[in-house]
This record gives structure tokens, sequence and C-alpha cells, in this order.
């Protein structure tokens, strides 16, 4: 772990790619802490399982009755083969075609968990150093709980991420992406990665550049879940709540959680950082200041985790 020193910084959107739920942008105060310097690896997830016999969401079989509480109330329930264990996975549309979305490279495979990330017939054998993937967030909750650590508030996350460079639109400043700053999708996404950085898919921990607090991989990579609950408007709200022009101290998030891209979700989490399919004509999630939301019990294979302490 690294210490990450406390300070005073400019929470929220920065740049052109700025999204409506990264503002209003408001001063936050952030107290020392540790963090990872990179995403939890695959040998250190593995570690954990063997310590503890902890079986991954993805391993166990599908709870119908808490997943059709996130969606909507006419949805059948499908059959059981579909509701056998299993992860999201990416897999490359032959062809690129007009407004075409994520159900075209989003894929259910059954057998697909950390230890088998492809599915049945998959390793992490000589993947011991890549970022543990097919991780709910309850998966990582219960990790930190172990090494006696937790996941970092969203606040806590930029903050990081940021390095120091609090006004600037990308973790390394203000130059555009290129392939040596960060694990991202290069080429015409989905359907071609030209791969100049040298991956198809998750990278080494410390293949890139770290920032200035000495961390890897906080942009680009893979997600990385924090502890917040995401909510859409979570800015506006705290804004309003308190004095004019304040400076919080350690945020830590709603009560309460709202994504009008997901309306039927009852809980959503906080992922932050981008991943290896993020590209500059779908996805500018590499930018510190953006946001995603997960329900905690999903994995796909572009999300993982790193932890903090006190």
């Amino acid at each position: 772990m690294v210490w990450i020193p406390g300070g005073r910084f400019t929470m929220g959107g920065v740049g052109p790619n700025a999204r409506p739920d990264e503002f209003p942008r408001h001063e936050v105060q952030i107290s020392g802490f540790w963090m990872d310097e990179t995403e939890v690896t695959n040998k250190q997830f593995g570690d954990f399982v063997r310590a503890t016999g902890y079986i991954t969401t993805a391993e166990r079989k599908v709870d119908w009755e808490s997943l059709k509480q996130d969606l909507p109330k006419d949805t059948k329930k499908p059959d059981e083969d579909s509701l056998a264990p299993g992860s999201l996975i990416f897999r490359k549309p032959q062809t690129l075609e007009p407004q075409m979305n994520y159900t075209r490279w989003w894929h259910w495979q059954k057998g697909a968990c950390w230890s088998h990330p492809e599915g049945p017939g998959s390793s992490i054998a000589g993947r011991e150093d890549y970022p543990v993937v097919h991780v709910s967030y309850f998966d990582a909750q219960e990790y930190c709980k172990w090494a006696n650590k937790r996941l970092p508030t969203e606040a806590e996350w930029e903050y990081a991420a940021r390095g120091g460079l609090s006004d600037k639109e990308y973790c390394w400043g203000d130059q555009p992406l290129d392939a040596s700053r960060a694990n991202t999708w290069q080429g015409s996404f989905p359907v071609e990665n030209l791969k100049e950085d040298g991956y198809e898919s998750t990278a080494p921990a410390r293949s890139f550049p770290k920032n200035r607090y000495g961390l890897y991989h906080m942009p680009g990579n893979v997600w990385e879940w924090c502890s917040d609950n995401y909510k859409n408007t979570a800015y506006k709200e705290r804004v309003e709540t308190i004095a004019p022009k304040p400076t919080l101290k350690d945020p830590s998030g709603p009560t309460d959680s709202f994504d009008p891209r997901h309306p039927h979700s009852k809980q959503l989490k906080v992922q932050r950082g981008g991943s290896f399919l993020c590209n500059p004509s779908y996805c500018t999630s590499y930018r510190p200041c953006a946001r995603m939301s997960s329900t905690p019990d999903s994995s796909t294979c572009h999300v993982g985790f790193r932890c903090v302490s006190n």
C-alpha cells in the first residue's frame, strides 16, 4: 500500500467529456489514508479464497427472488439453465452496425468466475499478477474484511486518482489519451481492437505508469468498486443541503441510490476508473471524475477493486 496524504480538492467533472452526474463541482477535504498501489490481483484473491473457503457470487446459482427486484414487474422467470452460476463476458461483434448497444457485446457465460474468467476450460494460470475480475461488490467487501481493509469512498478514489492534479481532465494532466498512458481500447469499438497498448483485455498489475501518488492503473484496466451508493443527483443534493461554498470533509455518499439508466434497480454501487474496454468513441470513463453504477451482486470480465485503510 502507499500513503495518500490528506488534502483538499475540487471533486467533479472537468473537460468536454464530463457528464451530468459529475456536477456540480464542489470542494472536498480528504483525510490521509493508505491505498493498494495496484488492483487486487488473482494471486491475492486466491490467497483469500484458500484461507476462507469463500465462494463468490458468480460461483453461486442466481437467486431469482433477489434478481427480480431489479427488473420490471412483468419480467418472466427464465429457465433454470439460465440461472446457473456464471458471469458476463465481452465478445466482439462481427460487424459494426448503426445504433448498436451493449446487448451486442455482453454475453452471459455459464461457469465464468474469478478463476475461470472466460468460462469453463479457461484458467488464471500465468495470470497471477493480473487484476481479479468477475467479483461482485459483495465479494470485494468480504475480501476487505479478511485483509483488515475496506473499499475506498468515491471521494477518496477520485482524490487518489488525481495524484494532486485537482483541475485536470485526466490522471496524468490535460494531454490526450494515448496507448502509453492506460490500458484502454484502441481502434473501432466494439469490433476492432488494434492493441496498440499491447493488451486485448486486462494487463498485469504494474504495466502502465503510476501516478504522482504511486498508484498504478487508476485509469483503465478494470473498473473498481467503491463503497458509496450511486445516485445520479448525489452531487447536486450534497451541495444543496449544506451552506454555500462549503468544504465537505470525507463524504461517504448518499443513503439511497438511483440511476435513470437502471430505473428498476433498488440498490446501486459506484464503480470508478474505466477499463480496457473504454474508447473515446463510446466510453471516456478513464477520466478520474467519471462515475458508473452497478448492482452489488453483478460481476463482469472488466470489474475488479482495490482496498484502502486508515
